[in-house]
């Protein structure tokens, strides 16, 4: 699909004239892509790599254009399961176009903001989706931590490894998020001397240096995130298997509770209990036998409670 924008009031506005100076491809058609090929003598390969979700990002100069590849974070869905993605965008700057190929629709810029910049031409509607991207990497690690969080409270109580499974999910998620803003900044610093040669404005400039340090501050948060979540991975492992332990210690403190009361009952079911007791009233006999199962289970529990069978030992202050 490919869609016409121009650039009115520092803002973009979408157009209907093929002569607008921003193209947006979202998922081409081999018709698109054929037109890329021969119109804007875009090669197959950097094609391919545009909509290539393992493409390392990078930038490339020729006397025509600059072609930019980039990674971006993708929409995170409630059905990813705490799974977040990243995406290879493809970005040609032309001396008076800007060409986007995109594997799904999104938009390019900020809606309005004290943080969008200024959009006075096609390079500085490359820098903003630049810095929209980026930003849009930390809003999505604000989200991962507060998953984290919320992950973390279910796992102390949780007794299946599904949780563990969203909280690797968490983990895998910042290794592509770190190679991606890795590849991104690289290829910011190579646009960014790019720039200065060429003699670009010097409030362009200004927020190419914005973008990197955004990039760092973005890719150092990343780094924390992910040496944390995978420092605590066995901890939570061992938080889980402790509950299924305690679990199980519970059940065995009610079956040895059981189990003597289990073997009486079986006596008193045989009909040596009913030839033993034959000179005395069924009612009280059978009331005593009862009475005898109670003491004996609350004597094995008070027994099991001395020995502290359900728990671990509590140590005793000293005195001073």
């Amino acid at each position: 699909m490919l869609t016409y924008y121009t650039i009115v009031d520092n803002s973009l506005v979408e157009s209907q004239s093929d002569d607008s100076p921003v193209l947006v491809y979202v998922n081409p058609d081999p018709a698109e892509r054929e037109s890329l090929l021969t119109k804007f003598d875009i090669d197959d390969h950097t094609l391919s790599s545009a909509l290539d979700p393992d493409e390392v990002s990078r930038v490339e100069f020729s006397p025509d254009f600059i072609s930019l590849i980039w990674k971006r974070p993708t929409n995170y869905s409630g059905k990813d399961n705490f799974y977040f993605n990243v995406a290879s965008v493809g970005i040609f700057l032309l001396k008076d176009r800007l060409v986007v190929v995109l594997p799904d629709d999104i938009p390019l810029t900020e809606s309005g903001g004290r943080h969008a910049p200024q959009l006075g031409s096609v390079f500085d509607v490359m820098l903003a989706f630049l810095y929209y991207t980026t930003r849009h990497y930390l809003e999505h690690l604000k989200v991962i931590e507060m998953v984290s969080r919320e992950l973390q409270q279910r796992i102390n109580t949780s007794m299946e490894n599904k949780h563990l499974i969203q909280m690797f999910n968490l983990s895998e998620s910042l290794i592509y998020y770190l190679n991606a803003i890795n590849a991104n900044g690289a290829a910011l610093i190579k646009l960014n001397n790019h720039a200065q040669k060429a003699g670009y404005p010097t409030e362009a400039i200004e927020l190419l240096d914005d973008i990197i340090i955004e990039n760092n501050q973005c890719y150092k948060q990343a780094e924390i995130y992910s040496t944390v979540y995978s420092g605590l991975m066995d901890a939570r492992g061992s938080l889980v298997n402790n509950n299924v332990n305690v679990l199980l210690r519970k059940l065995t403190l009610i079956n040895v509770v059981f189990l003597p009361l289990n073997l009486i009952a079986g006596i008193g079911g045989m009909s040596e209990f009913s030839m033993m007791t034959q000179g005395i009233d069924w009612k009280l006999s059978y009331s005593f036998f009862l009475m005898a199962m109670v003491l004996i289970g609350v004597l094995t529990g008070v027994i099991l409670g001395r020995i502290n069978f359900g728990g671990a030992k509590t140590a005793k202050p000293r005195k001073r």
